[in-house]
């Protein structure tokens, strides 16, 4: 595992843990990396000081209590989305506009957009929002 600071578009700097580099380069081109704060996915690497180990024991590296806030609030955020809404997938903009034009009977739904496809619901007046969906933990 590897973590690495990382800046998103509108400037935001945080902290995420990677398998290795290559994870971060494949997420990184998929726009799967979101910034926590506004949830851009225009994120790079910035710059960071090595941890070099000095030999002996190291010390305890302290808890970012800011960020494990950030991380249990998206945890909750996610598993009440997935109770009360239906996945729909890749047909989120088809199914979002669908309901918008009441085509079909207003429901709850959660999916994937690219960004062009939320900049035409945006666009056209859809109302919807994009969340910073994060991984479940293992255990």
């Amino acid at each position: 595992m590897i973590v690495f600071t990382l800046k998103c578009a509108g400037d935001h700097e945080f902290e995420t843990w990677f398998r290795d580099g290559a994870a971060f380069e494949r997420l990184s081109a998929k726009r799967a990396v979101v910034c926590p704060e506004c949830g851009n996915t225009r994120v790079r690497k910035a710059p960071m000081a090595p941890r070099l180990a000095r030999g002996g024991r190291q010390p305890k590296q302290a808890v970012d209590e800011g960020a494990v806030k950030v991380r249990n609030a998206l945890e909750a955020l996610r598993k009440q989305v997935e109770e009360r809404c239906e996945y729909v997938g890749g047909r989120f903009a088809e199914e979002a506009r669908r309901i918008h034009y009441n085509e079909v009977a207003r429901r709850d739904i959660y999916g994937e957009a690219s960004d062009a496809e939320a900049a035409a619901l945006a666009a056209e007046g859809v109302a919807f929002h994009r969340i910073p969906w994060i991984r479940r933990r293992d255990g």
